[in-house]
């Protein structure tokens, strides 16, 4: 009896450590089973990041080669209009031997003129064409003035104006002339609605003095096959003296010269110039990512070793 109770404990003892062997079994395979479906779970993250990151890589790549593009696509136009600026430079040089050729010549005749080689202005200097106050009329020595100037012109400008397509003519400098204002000022004293009406019948007064006694001055073209003799009243906004006193507006009642070149265009250019920079620098942002990547100026926070 003692031996089969003996045996009955050993079985059941056997049995218990079966049992707990399989449980043991059953919950590594579990475990085992877990850790891998984690695996599996890990690798399709870690395929499904590689992918984006490819993906991404490949974009990157196409966005770089876009904005290479575009930089040097950006760089020719550069070129372009760094030529065509340079190209003005050379007109507005035209520009200046014009107006010293004028000033030299009527300064040969005993006329004297002040240049501004900036706004390629040409005033005429002393009593050279004077009004008296709220008239408009040329007097005698205005006239002969007006005359020594219309002749200085007729000799001068045609090395600076096309030739029209109807005629035969010398071969100019290659930069034209676009218009030549006769300009009429006045001075301070006055309504507005007066000074306005004198400017514009002194320029037009003067103007007509001009092509009446050497009427072939209308026949100088711009490339547009335009007269370049026009006129433009100015009332008292563009002084040539801020001096409010007799002298001051007597100086001030005047006819100007304005020789404005067909290529006058730089402070567009240059504004496109500076734009066109700016385009630069973002295109050599987009071509160097990490340079603005925040991670590659500085630690981050995790990096740092205590």
């Amino acid at each position: 009896m003692i031996i089969a109770d003996g045996e009955g404990r050993g079985g059941s003892h056997a049995e218990e450590d079966e049992n707990y062997f399989v449980s043991m079994t059953d919950m590594m395979v579990g475990i085992l089973f877990i850790f891998i479906i984690m695996l599996m779970v890990f690798a399709l993250n870690f395929r499904q990041q590689t992918d984006e990151t490819v993906r991404l890589t490949a974009e990157q790549e196409q966005q770089l080669r876009k904005a290479n593009e575009l930089a040097d696509q950006i760089a020719a136009l550069r070129r372009q209009i760094a030529d065509e600026i340079t190209e003005l430079n050379k007109a507005d040089q035209a520009r200046s031997e014009l107006l010293e050729t004028i000033q030299a010549e009527l300064d040969a005749v005993g006329l004297k003129v002040t240049i501004d080689k900036n706004t390629g202005v040409l005033r005429l200097a002393e009593d050279a064409i004077r009004f008296a106050p709220k008239s408009s009329q040329l007097d005698e020595i205005a006239q002969r003035n007006v005359d020594a100037v219309a002749k200085v012109l007729l000799d001068v400008l045609p090395d600076y104006t096309a030739c029209p397509s109807n005629t035969s003519c010398a071969r100019s400098t290659g930069y034209v002339v676009e218009t030549v204002f006769v300009e009429g000022h006045t001075d301070k004293t006055g309504s507005d609605s007066l000074n306005w009406q004198l400017s514009t019948e002194r320029a037009v007064n003067t103007y007509r003095r001009i092509v009446d006694n050497f009427p072939r001055l209308r026949a100088l073209v711009n490339s547009d096959g335009r007269e370049i003799l026009s006129v433009s009243g100015y009332a008292y906004t563009r002084p040539a003296i801020e001096q409010d006193d007799i002298e001051g507006y007597r100086i001030n009642r005047r006819i100007d010269l304005r020789f404005v070149m067909e290529a006058d265009r730089r402070q567009r250019l240059t504004e496109v110039l500076l734009l066109l920079g700016q385009m630069e620098k973002k295109v050599s942002e987009l071509q160097n990512p990490l340079a603005l990547s925040p991670s590659t100026s500085q630690k981050q926070p995790s990096e740092r070793s205590d």
